[in-house]
């Protein structure tokens, strides 16, 4: 055993003895939580509109800061990216995680120098947690990867922005400065085939031990090792021994990636966003991913299917129930308040509160980490009805995960009441606005890990049949936009057959 992983079991004791104390606490650790955002941010412009100084329970908050989503939030984060000091979070943001926007343009998340550590102690947490758990340190010896955005960052009236992920590689510790890859330089490379062909230069003579990353992005980086040396990455790689990832569900893809390392991995699934670090997994054997409850968010509750009426009721984490679909929302220590992160979980434990992420409270697509939403594919679809002159009964999309051959791609399921003159131009068309719309999308279209979108013509009344076959032909049930799993697609060519 290496001093460096014998150190690293000693601090992974450390912080699971630390973790056990929280999470065996958890209303009063909320409750301190809840207490310390009020505190903090009393005397900012968002606190004295919502009158924090008079907030004496969570029902007070409840009562008087109304659930906001990122556009709702906007007129205060305008001023904090104009470069207004005390909005949502007392001083200036330390950075802006820029991200897609949901309905105008990029959205800005504050990162300020009290949320920033949570983001980083997330990461590093989850990997100790599983040192305690399992005994193996053996691969804080080896190279690790984690494939990521690019570390450079641009400035917005004195304050640094980038994607998260890019945001994060400057805080990498200097203890594992000598282990990680790529190397800075690589990871500045823009283009991602020109990225990805440095990293595997990089990497193939390396000893690589952790592998981390989106599902979809680190199947690329495996099949291109294939494609070079001909061999599994198990063999490329024999001591590769933990695979970290998140953003997506990682089943879909657990089969593929089994097939190409040629064994089973031990994995650990994060939870991580711009607007923070919610949950990591603390169990080989157990379902779930462990809620940070002490990590500077409080969280609230609602259920999915309450949170449209008038005045849904907010639950904290003393009240919520296993196996119930919750809206979960979300107050931070980098001033997001009663913020609608649009993401469901699901609580598989109580003793100690473990979630599932569920799906998100809007119908969407991100079965590759794109976050393509309802609005995005309707716009395109009603400039397209425009631009070739055609009409439409009914349509939606779905991920085709495991295509027959090829790259991945979205599957457009068009019912046409009157067909357009080129479907290979309308689908360009469709794939080009999208693309415009939803950066994370193009970043998967131009780096070749998604093709351009497909079309699939449906029969005439195809959607109807559909919906008679489940029981939902009529009153006010709606074709969903977009699915992030193929339920509503495999029957559709069913019904083609």
């Amino acid at each position: 055993m290496s001093l460096k992983s014998f150190a690293a079991k000693i601090f992974a004791n450390y912080i699971k003895h630390q973790t056990q104390s929280w999470a065996s606490k958890p209303v009063e650790t909320q409750q301190k939580v809840f207490q310390q955002l009020i505190q903090q941010a009393k005397n900012t412009s968002f606190g004295k509109d919502h009158s924090f100084d008079k907030i004496q329970s969570t029902q007070d908050f409840a009562q008087q800061v109304p659930i906001r989503d990122y556009e709702e939030l906007k007129p205060y984060v305008n001023q904090v990216v104009e470069g207004k000091e005390n909005i949502l979070w007392p001083g200036k943001p330390l950075y802006f995680a820029k991200t897609s926007g949901t309905t105008s343009g990029a959205k800005y998340i504050p990162l300020t120098k009290e949320s920033m550590p949570t983001h980083i102690n997330g990461a590093r947490n989850a990997i100790l947690n599983y040192i305690a758990e399992t005994g193996n340190a053996d691969f804080v010896d080896g190279k690790m990867i984690f494939l990521q955005g690019s570390p450079k960052l641009d400035s917005k009236n004195g304050i640094q922005l980038g994607r998260l992920s890019g945001i994060v590689a400057h805080f990498v510790p200097s203890y594992l400065q000598k282990n990680r890859l790529p190397s800075w330089d690589t990871n500045c490379i823009e283009d991602w085939e020109d990225k990805i062909e440095a990293i595997i230069e990089e990497t193939l003579a390396e000893n690589m031990t952790v592998i981390s990353g989106i599902p979809s992005w680190v199947q690329m980086y495996f099949e291109k090792i294939y494609q070079k040396t001909g061999k599994k990455v198990g063999e490329v790689f024999p001591e590769f021994d933990l695979f970290i990832y998140g953003g997506v569900n990682f089943e879909p893809y657990r089969a593929k990636f089994e097939n190409l390392i040629g064994r089973k991995v031990p994995s650990i699934e994060l939870f991580p966003a711009s607007e923070g670090f919610f949950a990591y997994q603390d169990k080989q054997d157990e379902k779930g991913m462990l809620l940070r409850l002490n990590s500077g968010i409080f969280y609230e509750f609602i259920k999915a299917e309450d949170f449209f009426s008038e005045n849904p009721q907010r639950l904290t984490i003393g009240e919520v129930e296993t196996n119930v679909n919750y809206v979960m929302v979300i107050s931070t220590n980098a001033g997001l308040w009663a913020y609608n992160l649009g993401d469901t979980v699901m609580f598989t434990n109580t003793k100690p509160y473990r979630v599932i992420v569920s799906g998100r409270i809007k119908h969407f697509t991100s079965a590759f980490g794109e976050h393509v939403i309802a609005k995005e594919v309707e716009a395109a679809m009603s400039e397209a009805t425009k631009e070739f002159n055609f009409q439409i009964a009914e349509f939606t999309v779905a991920p085709q995960i495991n295509p027959k051959e090829g790259l991945p791609y979205h599957e457009w399921f068009i019912e046409f009441e009157k067909e357009p003159e080129s479907l290979p131009k309308l689908s360009a068309f469709l794939d080009r606005r999208l693309q415009e719309q939803n950066s994370y999308y193009k970043d998967l279209i131009e780096g070749n890990i998604l093709k351009p979108l497909v079309i699939s013509t449906v029969k005439k009344e195809g959607f109807q049949q559909y919906m008679k076959s489940i029981g939902k032909l009529g009153g006010q049930n709606k074709i969903p936009r977009l699915a992030n799993d193929r339920k509503i697609a495999d029957e559709l060519e069913k019904l083609q057959q």
